[in-house]
């Protein structure tokens, strides 16, 4: 978007915060650049240039407004809406890759060389995987300074610098204040006094979001599913268990009008910045509601639903192999039940942790764990069994890889292939673990039911037919569609 100047224009004058994460406004009298919908005075159109990126803004020589922060704005959401190559590397920067295994790293995972990625970051984003992950980590440091207590080094080590001087000398280039006078201004801002009360060995933030966001279905479906032990609502937040790369942790989530509320409890500092972007993926935070909602009005049968609740959100999840698993436990039955099926395998094979905050117990099992299981020990039908060994086992040799960073196409293929894996359950793993806002349940029971009940054809191939008009955002009208049943999913708990 940051090459059409006039409707960047256009959105910078307004003030148009529908914008802000799309692209980046630099002005080049004072050095500075701004969201779309920074509160100053718009510079005049001459001095204004746009850019794709914070990280393209940086490494041009602009230095972040310090009114707006830019750098906190939503992320863009054109990268979960695509499954090329860009989409996928920007997912997998935002979760630390680049930090931990380096460009070879990010490039052997996408399958290309590393200058073939290099190349095409730059074109599309003005600045290559080095200097995304940088902007990263800037922004994680600047959360932690201003949002924590943590000592000066604890925060660079938190946010992924080699260094205390890199992280200095980071800070001061891309703030244009060194990490104490940030610290300073933060809490004059009175920032520490609105925030919730500090609990000892916990991170407190707060996730921003592109309004409006509906939290109905979002917290209802996640509590309404959660597994005993991994997941619980609790003092109206949802909680659960993350397995991250470094160590364990405990998020708790709180809707809030502006925000999202997000409490954290790590081993290791070192996996915040995944933390948070494993969170914000979960709870589809990046998500453009304006665009997605207008695209769904445009159907007379569903125009009434989005405008009675608009902003839908996906419910998606923290780790795409334990989806794809408890997938497999809900075919055919009941909510109820998959959350049994699922604790049952938590008890035996999910590792323990601690949690003196809550009721949390367990990590949910990994593929490898779970390689192990006896099948006879399992309540399930014995063609369930198969299905569910053959999953785990082709998850545990890598043989099936399933990630936020997955070419949609190629994982339903594969999942396709596996014994027992129907259209139903590859589209809900494509929908919910891999983040396709494309996937579509049309042989579902509820969707089938709403369908009816609207006017809209209810079989599965008439359906799929109306909805064309529906792309690229059929996962969205999945959850209009669903939300029409009183099931607790669709509502917040109280």
């Amino acid at each position: 978007m940051h090459t059409d100047t006039e409707r960047c224009v256009r959105a910078v004058q307004s003030k148009d915060a529908r914008f802000d994460g799309w692209f980046f406004t630099a002005v080049l009298t004072t050095r500075i650049y701004c969201r779309p919908s920074c509160p100053a005075v718009p510079p005049k159109v001459e001095n204004m240039t746009f850019l794709p990126s914070a990280a393209a803004c940086q490494q041009a020589g602009f230095r972040a407004c310090k009114r707006c922060r830019p750098d906190t704005s939503p992320g863009s959401p054109e990268w979960n809406a695509r499954a090329d190559a860009v989409a996928r590397a920007m997912r997998l920067i935002r979760d630390g890759v680049v930090d931990r295994e380096g460009v070879p790293g990010l490039a052997g995972r996408l399958g290309y060389s590393t200058r073939q990625v290099e190349r095409q970051l730059n074109a599309e984003l003005g600045a290559g995987p080095l200097a995304l992950a940088r902007a990263q980590r800037a922004q994680t440091a600047r959360l932690l300074i201003e949002t924590s207590e943590l000592p000066m080094g604890d925060v660079a080590f938190a946010a992924g610098f080699s260094s205390i001087r890199t992280f200095n000398d980071t800070v001061r280039e891309v703030f244009a204040l060194a990490p104490s006078e940030l610290r300073e201004r933060a809490v004059k801002a009175g920032r520490s006094r609105n925030a919730p009360p500090r609990i000892p060995g916990t991170i407190s933030l707060r996730l921003p979001f592109r309004a409006p966001l509906n939290p109905d279905n979002l917290f209802g479906h996640l509590a309404a599913t959660a597994v005993p032990g991994v997941e619980e609502w609790r003092d109206g937040a949802y909680r659960r268990t993350l397995r991250l790369p470094y160590g364990t942790g405990v998020v708790a989530l709180t809707p809030q009008p502006d925000h999202i509320g997000c409490r954290l409890a790590l081993t290791d500092l070192r996996d915040l910045t995944i933390a948070i972007s494993r969170c914000r993926w979960m709870l589809d935070l990046d998500a453009d509601p304006e665009a997605v909602d207008e695209q769904l009005r445009s159907d007379p049968l569903l125009a009434p639903l989005v405008d009675k609740a608009p902003g839908r959100r996906v419910p998606r999840t923290v780790d795409a192999a334990e989806f794809a698993v408890r997938a497999v436990l809900g075919q055919q039955v009941s909510t109820a039940a998959a959350r049994t099926h699922a604790a049952r395998l938590v008890t035996a094979y999910g590792e323990p942790v601690e949690d003196p905050l809550g009721g949390l117990t367990h990590l949910f099992p990994s593929s490898q764990a779970l390689a192990g299981l006896d099948p006879e020990s399992l309540a399930l039908p014995r063609s369930r069994r198969a299905t569910l060994t053959t999953l785990v086992s082709a998850l545990a040799d890598g043989s099936l890889p399933l990630g936020f960073d997955s070419d949609w196409e190629a994982a339903r293929a594969q999942l396709a292939a596996l014994p027992g894996f129907g259209p139903w359950t590859t589209e809900v793993i494509a929908m919910r673990a891999l983040g396709d806002p494309d996937a579509f349940l049309p042989s579902d029971l509820g969707v089938r039911r709403a369908a009816q009940g609207l006017g809209l054809p209810s079989t599965p191939s008439a359906l799929t037919a109306r909805a064309a008009g529906w792309r690229p955002w059929r996962a969205y009208a999945v959850q209009y569609l669903w939300a029409t049943d009183a099931h607790p999913i669709n509502h917040l708990p109280v």
